[in-house]
């Protein structure tokens, strides 16, 4: 008997909200009332509700009727194949369908056809298992577990959308041949920019939280979008509850900014300190002077003094800098204290770590502050240190045969304003690169901005995602692509006619065998 293939299954419309129900009656019943400050709640992820609820209607023997199949409305979202892949169970999955469905002819070649026919079944367990005592029999019920693949790493190719042809568009983020993790979007307002990191976003997600090795993230929404209450149906696709959302205006972001360096050289607070003092006259566009800067740096060394290298907060850094001046002068504001001041009195920070950014998924929402102001350019800035700091401590990720582990992702959307001066934190992320698993997005709304005097982030960049321009200047396209004559204009054409929700791809097999289109264009898969 041919196996039925379990790729490409679509949802049916409102599949993952309807499944929330549940998932609650579910953790309910298994996790305490109240835990430790260090322990976690157990949560359930969408991939398990869909195996259970599948497994549930499957087990249900009354006969089944086409009618009733075909009034089953679908949704362009996908399924995830490791729904399916978990524990090798595809063929019995497959052998547990043709034997409820052996009465009626059908035509399994059929995507919509398997597509129905898995979802009916998860409707029909999802109300079985939401009757009466039902769900209770079902948890009682217990068998040996063999062998699984938990303690693997996860392949990571995300399926973003579609080739032209209608061949399935993906993205191999951590094979061992791929040498960086890094993905750049380019695309005007309207391009479809938030739909694409939405997706990226649910992939990584859904492909790694059934594993010893969860890929989690941390997202500057400086839109709002994904932090707003109105679109928090999101947040069950990416497997994060509301918990996630971080929003420094209603509460300081939980954790310290600044770097502990109690039994560490005097040498690493200095240069630290001189670190610090540029990315604060950094972060505004006023001018300073050598002498100002100079003097922020001995404020940050006489701040640690004071501390006995415990971490620093800006209102010590404010009066060490008050200190260092003369007393004619400290009763008037310049450049960096009207910086201080700010960060100060908008209390952006904690004063100590009360969660964790890397084994953790987080939205840190944006939208309160100017985009380009010191604020916004603070809390981006600081956070991305605040990475670091955690990276440099970690292990070396885990390597397979196969693939290398993923930890984290960094994603920031209009990316531009933090792109703009010399973001040493930004750049020591990617340089730690693969040794540590970690992974940027950045999304800008022109290719320009990843190409300054600081840094070129298209040379360091596995994946750029090149959507509709509103300009598009003919030497990045030509650096980029590595086209000139009637190859750059095939290119410089082809992004001006891409339409909402397409873009293109460097095509590294046709370049590096210089035949063919340098290019290939992806309709992206349509999530909000």
């Amino acid at each position: 008997m041919e196996e039925i293939a379990l790729h490409n299954i679509r949802q049916s419309e409102g599949l993952i909200d309807s499944l929330l129900p549940l998932k609650h009656k579910i953790e309910k019943k298994l996790n305490l009332k109240e835990y430790r400050k260090e322990a976690k709640q157990l949560t359930l992820n969408n991939n398990l509700l869909q195996r259970l609820t599948l497994a549930a209607g499957l087990s249900q023997n009354h006969k089944r009727s086409w009618s009733d199949i075909e009034k089953v409305a679908m949704d362009s979202l996908r399924i995830h194949e490791t729904t399916f892949t978990k524990f090798n169970l595809q063929v019995m999955w497959s052998s547990l369908i043709k034997y409820r469905y052996n009465h009626i002819d059908i035509d399994w070649s059929v995507a919509a056809n398997r597509s129905r026919i898995i979802n009916y079944e998860m409707q029909q367990g999802l109300k079985y298992l939401m009757d009466d005592n039902n769900l209770d029999n079902w948890l009682t019920i217990t068998a040996k577990s063999g062998n699984t693949s938990f303690g693997t790493v996860p392949f990571l190719d995300l399926n973003i959308g579609l080739f032209e042809g209608d061949m399935p568009a993906t993205l191999n983020l951590n094979g061992r041949q791929i040498p960086n993790t890094q993905i750049l979007i380019a695309g005007s307002t309207g391009s479809g920019k938030s739909n694409l990191l939405a997706v990226l976003m649910r992939e990584m997600r859904t492909l790694t939280v059934e594993t010893a090795y969860p890929v989690n993230f941390l997202f500057f929404d400086y839109k709002g979008e994904f932090s707003d209450p109105a679109n928090r149906s999101w947040f069950n696709h990416f497997e994060i509850d509301d918990d996630a959302v971080l929003d420094p205006i209603k509460k300081p972001l939980p954790f310290s900014p600044f770097k502990n360096f109690e039994g560490k050289t005097q040498n690493e607070i200095n240069l630290y300190a001189t670190e610090l003092a540029n990315a604060i006259c950094a972060i505004d566009n006023a001018r300073m002077s050598a002498n100002m800067s100079n003097r922020l740096a001995e404020a940050v060394i006489a701040s640690y003094r004071k501390t006995k290298n415990k971490p620093v907060s800006f209102q010590i850094i404010l009066d060490q800098y008050n200190h260092l001046q003369n007393e004619k002068d400290r009763q008037k504001d310049d450049s960096i204290k009207s910086v201080l001041k700010q960060l100060i009195r908008n209390n952006l920070f904690a004063t100590e770590d009360n969660i964790d950014l890397i084994n953790n998924s987080f939205i840190v929402k944006m939208d309160g502050y100017p985009k380009d102001g010191p604020l916004a350019k603070a809390i981006v800035y600081f956070i991305i240190s605040k990475l670091n700091t955690i990276y440099e401590k970690l292990p070396k990720q885990e390597v397979t045969e196969e693939c290398v582990e993923i930890r984290h992702f960094t994603i920031i959307d209009e990316a531009h304003y933090m792109l703009d001066f010399d973001n040493k934190p930004l750049r020591d992320l990617i340089a730690v690169g693969r040794n540590k698993g970690l992974s940027i997005i950045l999304a800008t709304q022109n290719m320009d901005s990843y190409k300054s005097k600081y840094f070129d982030f298209y040379a360091n960049a596995q994946y750029p995602l090149i959507m509709k321009q509103q300009s598009i200047t003919d030497a990045v396209i030509k650096d980029l692509f590595g086209v000139s004559g009637n190859e750059f204009q095939e290119i410089k054409e082809a992004i001006a006619g891409l339409a909402l929700g397409e873009l293109i791809i460097k095509d590294n097999t046709n370049i590096v065998l210089g035949m063919g289109k340098k290019f290939k264009k992806i309709k992206v898969n349509r999530f909000i």
